[in-house]
């Protein structure tokens, strides 16, 4: 494209050639040039009317903040509605933690009164207006205060059953021989190698040669030694004044001082020591006193330990645990 500038009197004139890219530059920055031109006067007029309050300004100004409110008050209820519900979800998983609370303190030695937060409640449904947001904040802060709560009680059950469990595994209550048969039980019998009577402060359980000897309970090795009367001996120290004594054994597998869980194998059966012949000779004493190991065994796996002093020193053996003492802790038939 080629463009002729003459001056007025046509005594001069100027030739300008375009080119097509030259053109369409030309034509994009005149576009644009207008559509900045165009954003300030509107810009400009509304504002200004806005401010001088004109007619026609002012109403089209009144219809598109309205719907402009319109939306956002619309976008905020839907959101509302949608915490609302997220809330009353909670609420009701708040309710099934509280029944499953008081479901399990009883097993803790919680009293279930104090998981209760609040009475039950029910009743027809009857509509009302729809939570402000003060309210659900409100509500929000007074659940996430009940959850605190119902933390800090969750933890203490957490505590109690741990301990009842490590209290339950620390009870001998593991028979020592798997398969074993039982033979002479606690209590007075006829010495097999005197033939008078005597105590028996264990049970005897008849085994073959090398079957596995098992811990009856979690503990500590605080004895394993050869003596002349148990023959190799070991014992456990499982807190609380309570021990369990494994003799006549053919092999020993652990040491004084070792760590030793419930059914961990800790030596093998044998005849050492004061025997007749292969077997193993269990006792359980408490504060050195030789308690019925049956009454331990018999309790099994669910143990709880508020039957534990029912086992110690029952009745029947309290004329037996005399006559041990008597005879200075160590009687003289196996």
């Amino acid at each position: 494209m080629q463009l002729i500038i003459t001056d007025a009197w046509l005594a001069k004139s100027r030739a300008i050639h375009l080119s097509g890219t030259k053109l369409v530059v030309a034509a994009l920055l005149a576009s644009f040039t207008m559509l900045l031109v165009a954003v300030g006067l509107y810009n400009w007029v509304f504002l200004k009317g806005a401010r001088e309050g004109w007619p026609v300004v002012g109403s089209l100004l009144r219809m598109v903040v309205k719907d402009e409110f319109e939306q956002r008050d619309r976008f905020m209820r839907e959101n509302l509605d949608m915490l609302a519900r997220k809330l009353g979800e909670m609420q009701a998983k708040m309710t099934q933690l509280e029944s499953l609370g008081e479901r399990v303190s009883g097993l803790a030695g919680v009293n279930p009164d104090e998981i209760k937060s609040k009475p039950g409640q029910g009743g027809a449904l009857v509509s009302g207006r729809p939570l402000s947001m003060d309210e659900l904040q409100a509500t929000l802060a007074s659940l996430d205060r009940l959850t605190d709560q119902r933390t800090d009680l969750m933890t203490v059950i957490e505590s109690r059953l741990f301990d009842q469990k490590i209290r339950s595994m620390m009870v001998p209550t593991q028979q020592p021989v798997a398969d074993g048969n039982m033979g002479s039980l606690f209590g007075w019998r006829i010495d097999p190698f005197t033939g008078r009577t005597a105590l028996h402060t264990g049970v005897d359980f008849q085994a073959d040669y090398g079957t596995p000897i098992l811990a009856a309970a979690g503990g500590i090795v605080v004895t394993q030694e050869f003596h002349p009367e148990y023959g190799n001996m070991i014992e456990i120290d499982h807190g609380n004044d309570l021990i369990t004594r494994y003799a006549h054994a053919s092999k020993t597998l652990v040491k004084k001082g070792d760590l030793i869980k419930r059914g961990q194998k800790i030596a093998e059966v044998g005849s050492t020591g004061r025997s007749t012949g292969k077997h193993l000779h269990f006792e359980v004493l408490v504060q050195g006193i030789p308690q019925d190991p049956l009454k331990f065994l018999a309790a099994g796996r669910n143990l709880q330990p508020q039957r534990f002093a029912k086992l110690v020193r029952p009745a029947h053996a309290a004329t037996a645990a005399a006559a041990y003492t008597a005879q200075g802790g160590l009687p003289g038939q196996r």
